[in-house]
């Protein structure tokens, strides 16, 4: 029972870690800044953040796959719809477990790959959260029930939150070919009002 309990904590848990790294991604400027954060600490936040989710998403197959009273098997966590136990829910969590296998072996040969290619695959990541969702949400009855419907109710808020803002943010910004007229205009009009140097004359 301990197992099963060990499952459902960590599934949970990985969801939660998950919603805030893609929230954080949806919510981060062109150059990887928020308000009051350096871009290397966003991009250290970030990491961390992903590496808990691999972490807890690794504990929770493990211990799904040991427990007697599971009907899952290696293969079920990695090939999507095989299994014989709620094909379809579980097929979507062995699908958003390759996207993040995917992710991180993109990440480790970036440099092989270049950053076009490995920006195409990370463009995976925020599929990998709904995916993610509906397959704790239907895989077990017990999460669609009492505090943990709670907990899934708030993660659907946090990614919708993060959208509304970065859509609302993007509205705000004018077009790339206007940015630089803007910006000349700017500069032109803080050296018009810039106070001209005092000069000193000697007597």
């Amino acid at each position: 029972m301990s197992l099963w309990y060990l499952g459902r904590a960590t599934g949970v848990c990985a969801i939660v870690l998950l919603t805030f790294s893609v929230a954080l991604g949806v919510v981060v400027n062109r150059k990887a800044r928020i308000t009051g954060l350096s871009g290397f600490a966003v991009a250290a936040i970030h990491r961390n953040v992903s590496l808990l989710v691999v972490a807890f998403l690794g504990v929770h197959i493990a211990s799904n796959i040991i427990d007697p009273y599971a009907s899952v098997r290696w293969a079920d966590a990695v090939i999507p719809f095989i299994s014989s136990y709620r094909p379809l829910w579980l097929g979507l969590g062995a699908f958003a477990f390759d996207l993040l296998i995917a992710l991180i072996v993109t990440s480790l040969i970036r440099a092989r790959i270049g950053p076009r290619t490995w920006k195409a695959v990370h463009w995976t990541a925020y599929a990998m959260w709904p995916i993610s969702f509906v397959h704790g949400l239907f895989a077990a009855d017990d999460l669609r029930s009492g505090p943990l419907l709670v907990v899934d109710a708030a993660c659907v808020l946090v990614v919708a939150g993060a959208v509304a803002f970065r859509f609302l943010d993007s509205s705000r910004v004018a077009p790339r070919h206007q940015r630089a007229r803007l910006l000349l205009a700017d500069e032109r009009e803080r050296l018009v009002s810039k106070p001209a140097p005092t000069q000193h004359f000697l007597p």
